[in-house]
C-alpha cells in the first residue's frame, strides 16, 4: 500500500486511514463521519463560501463577522447603521432575513469516477471533452436528485481529469442574521491587522436557518420554524491553551498544490500582480466615493471587504512564493521527475513531454492574461455591466436545452442565480460605477489587441472621449432598476437585441468575445485536466506515494496544536492574544477603535468565567499550525472531544502561500477564542439568552 503524503487538508473518505489519537484527538474517524449515523459532521454547515457551525438544536450557527458581513451591510441604512453599531435580536420574530444566504450539509458521498470518465473517448477534442465531462456530471446530479427528494446533488473534481465525487447536500434558504458585534470589534484592526499575528479581532457573529413548518426546506416566510439539526456541536467554554490539540471541518476553497511550475510562474508573473493592481485602485475609489457619505460607503462596505481580502492575500501569496523560491523548487522537484521519466523508454514514451506540454498552456495563459483578465474586468468592475452581462448571458443560455446551459441558467439553479442579482442590485452606486468604468475603458485601451475587439473599437479608438462616454452609459442605462432587468429576463435572444439601454447593447456587442474566452478557458481545462490526470499519475510512481486532492470547496479534516512560530530571525510569537491587547491597541482612530460598552467592562474588570487562568485575561484570539485556507473561516476550532473552543477566520501573512505549498513550520492560522466570543456576546452586550441556549451559563 502506499503511504499517504500528509498535506494536512484531507476529505472524509481519508479519516479511516489516519491516527486520530497519535493527532491527540480522542474521537474515531466514525465519530467524526459517518453517513448512516449522527455524527460531528451533521453539526457542520457551509455558510455561502465560509463554514459555520450549529450550536443549539433550534438551527442557531456561529461562523465569522466577515462571513455574516453582506448580510449585516444589506440590512444596514445611514440612520440604522448596523455595521457601526452591531445588532442583537432579542426574540426570534427579530431576526432579519439574510436573502441571499444558503446554508448546506453534507449527508453523504459517493466516488463516480468511472461513471463521469465513461463520457470521454480518445478521438475528443479538449473543448469536446470539457464539455463531455460537464453534461455528464449534470445528469448525475439530476439523477441523484431523483433519487434523493428534497437533497442536493453536487459533484467535485478531486483530481484534475481523474477522479470525481457526488456529494449528496441538505440546502437550506432561510437564513437570518441573529447577532453581530459592532464591526469595532468583528473587524478591529481593519486591513491593518488582517492576515497578521498578533490579531485582536472578535471576527463572530451568530445566524439562524429556518424551514418550513414541515421541515422542508423553504425560502423567507414568516410561518417556518427554526432548523433542527440532527446534532449540534457543544460549546466548551474553558477553551483551549498553549500545546492543546485543536482540529477543524470546514469547507475550504481552492488550493493548487498539484500544480506545476510554470503554473506558479503565471501566477507570480501575472495573474496575482494584476490582481493586486486592479483590486487596489477599485478598493481606493470605493473608499473615496464613501469617505463624505455614510450611506454610500455602507453600499460599498461588502464589496470592498472582500476584494481588500483578496487584494492582501494576493500579496503574501506573491511575497510567500518569492522569499520561499516556491517556483524554483518546484523546479527542481520537476527535473527529478522528468529524469525518472527519461529513465525508462516505456515511461518516455507515455509521459516524456508531459511537464512541456503543460508549461505550453500557461505560456499562451501568460501571453494573453493581461487583455484576458482586463476585459473580464470591465464586467465585474462596473456593477452595471455585470448586471447587463448576466440578462444577456441568461437570456441566451435559457433558450438551450437545460442540460447544455451554463449551471447557473439551470432549472435547478437558476431562481438562487436571480436572487442574488436582485440582491446585489440593492447596492449598485451610479457615481461610483462611472469611475470604474472609465477606469477599465482606460485601462483596456493600453492593452495591445483590445482596440481590434468588436464593441470596444469606438471606445477606445479616442482614449480622451472615454470619460464621457462612460458618463454617457451609465447614466442613460436602465440596468440598476430591478423592474428592468427583470422584464428583459423574460425576452428571446431576438426580441432583447432590440432593447435601447446603451450599456446593454455595449454588453451585447462584447458577449460573442466572452464566449469566445469561456470556450477558450474550456478547451484549457480539457487539455490541462487530461495532462494533470496523467501528472498524478506518473508522480504516485516515482514517489510510492498517495496524495490528498487539492482543496475544492468540498468537507475537510485538519489537526495541529495551538502553537507559537517564528516569521523572522530571533522572533517568536506566542500563540494566545488578550483583552490587555485590544485596550493597548485602542487609538480611537479607525481601524483601532474599542466601543465604549467593551471599554467599560475592561475597566471594571467584568470578565466572569471567561479569564485565561494562566494569564489571567479574557483570550481574544488563539494561533495553531492547522492546514487552512479560504472557505475555512467560520470553521469550528474543536478541542480533542469533539467541542467548540474558537472559530476559525484568518492565516499569517506567512501562511497565505499554503494555497500553493504546505509546510507546518509557516503554516500558523488563526481563530477568535470561545472566551471572547462568549464575553463579548454575553457579558458586554447582555446576549444571554444566546447564552443559555448553547448550554453555557452566564
Amino acid at each position: 500500500m502506499m503511504a499517504m503524503a500528509d498535506d494536512g487538508m484531507f476529505p472524509m473518505s481519508e479519516l479511516p486511514r489516519l491516527n486520530l489519537r497519535e493527532r491527540g484527538i480522542e474521537l474515531t474517524a466514525e465519530q467524526l463521519f459517518n453517513s448512516s449515523e449522527i455524527s460531528l459532521v451533521d453539526g457542520i454547515c457551509r455558510v455561502n463560501g465560509c463554514t459555520g457551525s450549529f450550536v443549539s438544536s433550534d438551527g442557531l450557527i456561529i461562523t465569522n463577522h466577515h462571513c455574516a458581513f453582506d448580510a449585516i451591510q444589506k440590512a444596514s441604512t445611514r440612520e440604522r447603521d448596523l455595521l457601526n453599531e452591531g445588532f442583537i435580536a432579542q426574540q426570534r420574530q427579530y431576526e432579519i432575513p439574510a436573502p441571499d444566504y444558503q446554508v448546506r450539509i453534507t449527508e453523504n458521498y459517493r466516488d463516480i469516477s468511472a461513471e463521469v470518465l465513461a463520457a470521454v473517448h480518445d478521438g475528443m477534442t479538449f473543448l469536446e471533452r470539457t464539455k463531455a465531462i460537464d453534461k455528464r456530471r449534470k445528469e448525475l446530479e439530476i439523477s441523484a436528485e431523483k433519487e434523493n427528494p428534497g437533497l442536493r446533488a453536487e459533484v467535485a473534481e478531486m483530481f484534475a481529469g481523474r477522479s470525481y465525487v457526488l456529494f449528496l447536500y441538505t440546502y437550506l434558504k432561510d437564513v437570518r442574521l441573529v447577532f453581530a458585534p459592532p464591526a469595532s470589534v468583528g473587524n478591529f484592526g481593519g486591513e491593518v491587522d488582517n492576515w497578521e499575528w498578533p490579531r485582536h479581532t472578535g471576527d463572530f457573529s451568530f445566524m439562524r436557518a429556518y424551514t418550513a413548518p414541515d421541515g422542508s426546506s423553504a425560502t423567507y416566510s414568516k410561518v417556518n420554524i427554526p432548523f433542527r439539526p440532527k446534532r449540534f456541536i457543544q460549546v466548551a467554554p474553558e477553551g483551549v491553551d498553549e500545546g492543546d490539540a485543536v482540529f477543524l471541518l470546514g469547507y475550504p476553497g481552492r488550493t493548487a498544490r498539484h500544480r506545476t511550475a510554470s503554473f506558479l510562474q503565471y501566477e507570480q508573473n501575472v495573474r496575482l500582480p494584476l490582481t493586486v493592481d486592479l483590486y487596489q485602485w477599485q478598493i481606493s475609489e470605493m473608499d473615496k466615493a464613501g469617505s463624505t457619505d455614510r450611506a454610500v460607503a455602507i453600499k460599498h462596505a461588502s464589496r470592498s471587504k472582500s476584494l481588500a481580502n483578496v487584494e492582501k492575500r494576493s500579496r503574501g501569496q506573491l511575497q510567500g512564493m518569492r522569499r520561499a523560491k516556491i517556483p524554483e523548487y518546484r523546479l527542481q522537484q520537476e527535473a527529478g521527475l522528468q529524469q525518472f521519466i527519461d529513465s525508462d523508454p516505456q515511461r518516455k514514451q507515455k509521459y516524456g513531454t508531459l511537464l512541456k506540454d503543460l508549461a505550453a498552456v500557461y505560456e499562451e495563459m501568460s501571453v494573453a492574461g493581461s487583455l484576458e483578465i482586463h476585459l473580464m474586468q470591465l464586467r465585474q468592475a462596473c456593477r452595471a455591466a455585470a448586471f447587463g452581462f448576466f440578462v444577456i448571458d441568461a437570456v441566451s443560455e435559457r433558450a438551450k436545452p437545460d442540460l447544455e446551459r451554463e449551471s447557473p441558467f439551470m432549472d435547478r439553479n437558476f431562481t438562487q442565480s436571480t436572487q442574488e442579482i436582485r440582491v446585489s442590485m440593492t447596492d449598485w452606486h451610479p457615481p461610483t460605477d462611472q469611475i470604474l468604468l472609465t477606469g477599465m475603458l482606460q485601462r483596456l485601451s493600453t492593452i495591445p489587441g483590445a482596440a481590434q475587439i468588436s464593441g470596444l473599437q469606438d471606445l477606445l479608438k479616442q482614449p480622451e472621449r472615454i470619460p464621457e462616454a462612460a458618463a454617457s452609459l451609465i447614466t442613460q442605462t436602465r440596468l440598476g432598476d430591478q423592474t428592468f432587468v427583470e422584464e428583459c429576463l423574460k425576452k428571446t435572444p431576438t426580441e432583447l437585441a432590440s432593447v435601447n439601454d446603451p450599456l446593454l447593447q455595449l454588453m451585447r456587442s462584447l458577449y460573442p468575445e466572452y464566449l469566445k474566452l469561456r470556450e477558450l478557458d474550456k478547451t484549457r481545462e480539457g487539455k490541462l485536466n487530461q495532462l494533470y490526470g496523467s501528472l498524478i499519475e506518473i508522480k504516485q510512481q516515482f514517489l510510492s506515494t498517495s496524495f490528498v486532492p487539492d482543496a475544492n470547496a468540498t468537507l475537510r479534516f485538519t489537526s495541529g496544536h495551538v502553537r507559537a512560530y517564528s516569521p523572522a530571525d530571533a522572533v517568536v510569537r506566542t500563540p494566545v492574544s488578550t483583552l490587555k491587547g485590544v485596550i493597548e491597541k485602542t487609538t480611537g482612530v479607525e481601524p483601532f477603535v474599542t466601543p465604549d460598552a467593551v471599554l467599560k467592562k475592561y475597566a471594571a474588570g467584568d470578565f466572569g468565567r471567561f479569564v485565561h487562568p494562566r494569564l489571567g485575561q479574557v483570550p481574544v484570539a488563539i494561533l495553531y499550525d492547522t492546514d487552512t485556507t479560504g472557505g475555512n473561516s467560520g470553521s469550528p476550532v474543536l478541542n480533542s472531544r469533539g467541542h467548540l473552543v474558537g472559530v476559525n477566520f484568518d492565516r499569517c501573512f506567512e501562511a497565505t502561500i499554503n494555497d500553493f505549498a504546505w509546510n507546518q513550520d509557516y503554516s500558523r492560522s488563526i481563530g477568535v477564542d470561545i472566551r471572547y466570543v462568549l464575553w463579548i456576546t454575553g457579558t458586554v452586550y447582555e446576549a444571554r439568552h444566546l447564552l443559555t441556549e448553547m448550554g453555557v451559563t452566564p
